[in-house]
């Protein structure tokens, strides 16, 4: 029995939320025997077999689920084969203290919740032995749930996510490097709801095979939260070379970074991105300064949204932690963004002088190239990595 927390706000449209959490709840469960139904109060996903642990594990990586729970579900509303029912349940668990607690939606039903909980504890304290009502602090809290078509009984419940189902939002695309920071603001991006393709930017001989396998990787695990992900692969070693040739060193990243914003405008626009998202965290290196982010920024049109942009490094590390991302982000492999890092990179640059550097190039001809031959990987949890040409 799926809790929906923050959704429960929403209110002319729930349907939409409820519907895209009913399709992302049976994606996570497709490859098991389970039927999922809701409705605005509840969803809940009937077990065809014993498999508790291996939905539960599916779920905790839904986004939009506040709550879960193992219920047992009762066609009778008599109050005393409830009871009977619950005690039956109790008696097989081991606990010190416990605590009552009935939801009665069904407001036909003939006890209050309040009366009906007591009537219950009584039951169990005159049929266990050695135990405790304890209403602050139980070892076992056990739920009644009388709603409109059954009686749902279950017990300590599990954590969901939270956030909004995936999907909700529309698509974003995200800047997916190896580091630690852009998978942590994907997750955090798709927690609100924005599914999710990625763009990476190798520069082969430069960037090597383990690289990319690096950033692949790091999408299967963002794919945990986002169904499935798209990653486009920019072969970006003519324009980096381009760069590196015809502008001042310390404007290298400068660049490099308004041609990447170029492209990755033009990928969303392809494939019906409304932002773009990337793990920028303000000041970090020269071109998260607050002067270098407006430079850069003033290559695209599209919204570009930052998670991370304030958060510090170690809150940032947690996360990755959490996600399962760090130990892969930290592995020694170098993206294309540290390769060609100048030793004093400006971090005031100016409007004039990075149109003025990047004329010098062509790099309109450039974008298009790279864009017409790119490379995309679909990236599931659930199937085989499929390949492909994505051409103009």
């Amino acid at each position: 029995m799926i809790k929906y927390g923050e959704l429960s706000t929403k209110k002319a449209n729930i349907n939409l939320f409820l519907k895209q959490l009913k399709d992302n709840v049976t994606f996570a469960l497709s490859e098991m025997d389970v039927n999922v139904k809701f409705d605005k109060g509840r969803m809940f996903i009937t077990l065809n077999r014993n498999n508790f642990e291996e939905v539960c594990k599916a779920l905790k990586c839904v986004f939009g689920i506040h709550e879960f729970d193992i219920a047992y579900k009762l066609t009778t509303k008599d109050p005393e084969e409830i009871a009977n029912s619950v005690l039956k349940l109790v008696k097989s668990m081991e606990f010190k203290s416990f605590k009552v607690v009935t939801k009665r939606s069904d407001k036909k039903f003939p006890i209050n919740s309040m009366d009906f909980s007591r009537k219950i504890g009584g039951v169990i304290l005159k049929n266990v032995n050695d135990i405790t009502v304890d209403v602050h602090n139980p070892e076992l809290m056990v739920n009644v749930e009388i709603r409109m078509d059954a009686v749902y009984i279950y017990f300590n419940s599990e954590k969901g996510i939270g956030g909004y189902p995936v999907g909700v939002a529309g698509k974003g695309l995200l800047m997916l490097s190896g580091g630690i920071d852009s998978p942590v603001a994907g997750y955090l991006a798709i927690k609100r709801g924005v599914k999710l393709e990625c763009i990476y930017y190798e520069s082969p001989p430069h960037t090597s095979i383990e690289a990319k396998n690096k950033v692949i990787e790091l999408a299967r695990k963002l794919s945990l939260y986002n169904n499935e992900i798209k990653l486009h692969i920019i072969k970006f070693t003519d324009i980096q070379t381009a760069i590196y040739q015809n502008c001042p060193h310390e404007y290298l990243i400068t660049i490099m970074r308004r041609m990447m914003y170029r492209i990755a405008e033009r990928i969303s626009r392809m494939n019906n991105c409304k932002i773009v998202v990337n793990g920028e965290s303000i000041g970090q290196v020269a071109s998260q300064t607050l002067a270098s982010m407006n430079v850069i920024n003033e290559t695209v049109k599209i919204p570009v949204i930052r998670p991370v942009a304030c958060f510090d490094k170690l809150e940032i590390i947690d996360i990755a932690k959490k996600i399962d991302t760090y130990e892969t982000s930290i592995l020694p492999f170098e993206d294309c963004c540290t390769i060609f890092v100048p030793e004093h990179p400006v971090i005031n640059p100016t409007f004039e002088e990075a149109r003025e550097y990047e004329s010098a190039i062509p790099y309109e001809d450039l974008i298009y190239e790279a864009i017409k031959n790119h490379e995309v990987i679909k990236i599931s949890t659930k199937d085989k990595i499929e390949e492909f040409e994505d051409l103009l």
